[in-house]
């Protein structure tokens, strides 16, 4: 499957709910952020805190356009917790943390409007 970052394209076929509920898609908050100058493209480490089921895991975000390293700590994210680990030199990226792109296509990240439990799962 591939995936486009083209916010004209077409959307994506029909799928069913049952596929939907397969994607488990939770919130967090980042406690950690760190610089990852190896990455090929600009990028973040995080280190992001889903509650007790889940537990602590790490991702790689290109973010870099629209955030800093001392914005990132305390905000809660949207991201999916159940794709295989990927990695990314010598990072092992646990989770995908959501964003849409802004008219520039830089990543702008899915967060709550309000506070809500980590862990928390989207429906």
């Amino acid at each position: 499957m591939h995936v486009t970052h083209d916010p004209a394209a077409l959307p994506a076929p029909t799928i069913g709910f049952d596929d939907f509920l397969a994607v488990d898609i939770r919130v967090g908050t980042i406690v950690e952020a760190l610089p990852f100058p190896e990455a090929r493209k600009p990028a973040f480490k995080l280190v992001i805190d889903f509650g007790a089921v889940i537990g602590l895991r790490k991702s790689s975000a290109q973010i870099t356009e629209h955030y800093t390293l001392a914005d990132l700590p305390g905000r809660q994210v949207a991201a999916v917790v159940n794709f295989p680990p990927r990695q990314i030199g010598k990072f092992l990226s646990e989770v995908l943390t959501l964003g849409f792109p802004d008219a520039d296509g830089k990543v702008v990240l899915v967060t709550p409007t309000a506070g809500v439990p980590n862990g928390g799962r989207l429906f």
